[in-house]
């Protein structure tokens, strides 16, 4: 009990407090904002944790995230424009609702789901992630590389088209394996280049990857009129409505915190399937999507639920939960700190602090969100010409002042360029950027499994948990047939 205590002590400063405070608050805005994620809020600003503590840097980024997961719903709500993919189902009764001027009663319904979920899995988090750590301090190199192979093909379910998913992973393994030899330290396809000697810079390839590549959509959409903004004044959810909703709001905390833990999924698909359950268990299903309370509580304490669940896996098991937790895991590399079971054991005071500031930005992120109800309209008039020139700007500063190297602005321009053209040919960027974490994380358990094994795979893939995660991997790949027959059958 001692420990936890002082263990929490560089989370209380209030300097940290401050920090995830503005953190959450900044992530709400960029979720609000059509066109910005969360992904690419982390992402932009990765590079202001340089010379904080690891607790304050890593707390303010998932401040961001969760701030902006929840920021998708404002104009999902009132532009029928989801902020965040994430927010895509909430449009479905949280438009309808604000049109009958109902606007911040749909918020208020948004934020309040939004907090129960998160609160939800932000306790599962503390006490499920340190159990998967005991487990998993028990890995050798092979049930990595079963592991990571597992993770992998998850992620090439991502883009909804098994090939295109594929493809994006593949690419984003080929592309980790410039840069040395993990074994042997022979240079490989480096094109006699000093600068990708140790491969493409991390965080560059992902402002490039996430931020600049939706630059180059959102230049694409400037010619388009800017919607109409409405104000909302209401911000409480009547008794009925939370009365209805209760139902919908246990389901979806417990459906986002399971698809966090999965590794690949994300928010996007937890609220669909919470939506989906809603109005499939409902006694009235035929008001879904008429501006029905319980829609909106369905997928925003799903979507929220997803944003601490997916840690576990990331610090548990060193494998992001979805999309903007890889970019988190190369916030923790930049620390220092390689996420997985024995940052348990070498850094306990990162993982409390880690615990606590979840904790602390779903807090913050319901308070924020209730106050900032009446002006969110105000916030959504921000021209989108001069976002795009302020994001650019930002992409520019954050890349270079990494590592002060010229070639990283040429690896964020290129990685730019190639999510701009992934996404508009719907190739799966999440995809892409996990492929680049695990792949290397593959190929070096792959490599030294092997020579621990004498070249021998059957000896190689021998252990319980190395078959087991094999087995997961054949039945992830064969699962999108799995659930296309079975859809067909239930049709039929």
């Amino acid at each position: 009990m001692m420990d936890t205590l002082s263990y929490l002590a560089p989370l209380l400063q209030f300097k940290v407090i401050l920090v995830i405070a503005l953190g959450t608050l900044g992530g709400l805005v960029i979720g609000a904002l059509p066109g910005l994620t969360a992904t690419m809020g982390v992402a932009l600003l990765i590079p202001l944790t340089f010379g904080m503590t690891p607790v304050m840097g890593i707390n303010m980024l998932i401040g961001i995230y969760i701030g902006g997961i929840y920021g998708g719903c404002v104009s999902a709500i009132l532009l029928r424009t989801p902020g965040t993919p994430a927010s895509a189902a909430t449009v479905l009764d949280g438009y309808p609702m604000a049109q009958r001027g109902e606007a911040g009663k749909a918020l208020g319904m948004a934020t309040i789901s939004s907090a129960i979920g998160g609160l939800f899995a932000a306790v599962v988090l503390a006490t499920l992630a340190p159990q998967l750590a005991n487990i998993a301090l028990k890995f050798g190199a092979s049930e990595y590389f079963a592991l990571a192979l597992f993770g992998l093909t998850i992620i090439a379910t991502l883009s909804g088209n098994l090939l295109k998913g594929a493809i994006s992973g593949l690419l984003g393994i080929l592309i980790a394996c410039v840069g040395a030899d993990p074994i042997s330290g022979v240079m490989r396809y480096t094109f006699g280049i000093q600068g990708f000697s140790s491969g493409f810079a991390f965080t560059p390839a992902l402002i490039g990857l996430f931020a600049l590549s939706e630059v180059f959509t959102q230049i694409e959409r400037l010619a388009g009129n800017e919607p109409a903004i409405k104000l909302v004044k209401d911000r409480w959810p009547s008794r009925q409505d939370m009365r209805e909703s209760r139902g919908a709001l246990i389901r979806g905390s417990l459906i986002g915190t399971l698809i966090g833990i999965i590794p690949g999924t994300g928010s996007g698909t937890a609220s669909w399937i919470s939506y989906n359950e809603a109005r499939r268990t409902s006694k009235t299903p035929e008001k879904f999507g008429t501006g029905f309370a319980p829609g909106i509580a369905a997928t925003e304490s799903a979507n929220n639920a997803v944003c601490a669940s997916a840690l576990i896996p990331l610090l548990a098991l060193g494998i992001p939960g979805d999309v903007v937790t890889a970019v988190l895991m190369g916030g923790l590399m930049i620390q220092g700190l390689a996420p997985g079971p024995m940052l348990f054991q070498t850094n306990p005071e990162v993982i409390v602090g880690i615990f606590g500031g979840t904790f602390m930005a779903t807090i913050f992120m319901f308070i924020f969100g209730m106050a900032l109800i009446p002006v969110f309209s105000k916030i959504l008039m921000v021209p989108r010409r001069l976002l795009t020139m302020a994001i650019v700007i930002f992409c520019f500063i954050g890349a270079f002042a990494i590592n002060l190297n010229p070639i990283d602005l040429y690896t964020m321009v290129g990685f730019g360029v190639l999510g701009w053209g992934m996404q508009k040919f719907g190739f799966s960027q999440a995809a892409l950027c996990i492929a680049l974490i695990l792949g290397p994380m593959m190929e070096a358990n792959l490599r030294r499994g092997m020579l621990q094994a004498g070249d021998d795979v059957f000896v190689f893939l021998s252990g319980p948990i190395t078959l087991l995660f094999l087995a997961l991997t054949i039945l992830s790949l064969c699962w999108p047939s799995i659930a296309r027959h079975l859809a067909r059958k239930t049709k039929a």
